[in-house]
């Protein structure tokens, strides 16, 4: 099952990675989460698996524009480490039930939109 899941998880992966970079997007990494179908199996008829959860989204991938890629610095991403910075640095980071200021969220949203509008050219 740990082949079947690396093959799949790398064969996704490089797909997605193709298509962000011929639209201008790192994708830097990404989280892929599996479950098995529920069914017999046996060792003749192993497991299907499914894909679970979020693929490829602002909240499971780190997006990066790539005109913008500089080596040894922080990247400016498109994806959730907008929102992630500001509860850092604001000392919020794991913290339950913080209030997240109306500019915060915008500046979130600004970065999903254009991870959006860049991997898909729709506005």
């Amino acid at each position: 099952m740990a082949s079947a899941l690396e093959k799949l998880s790398l064969e996704i992966y490089e797909a997605a990675s193709e298509h962000a970079t011929a639209h201008g997007i790192i994708l830097a990494d990404t989280k892929f989460e599996f479950a098995v179908e529920d069914s017999e199996y046996s060792s003749t008829q192993p497991p299907q698996l499914v894909l679970v959860d979020e693929v490829l989204t602002p909240d499971s991938s780190r997006f990066w524009r790539a005109s913008d890629y500089a080596v040894g610095r922080g990247q400016k991403s498109l994806d959730k480490q907008y929102l992630r910075d500001w509860l850092t640095q604001s000392g919020l980071k794991g913290v339950d039930g913080v209030e997240v200021p109306a500019e915060v969220v915008a500046g979130t949203q600004k970065a999903y939109r254009e991870a959006f509008e860049m991997l898909t050219g729709e506005v």
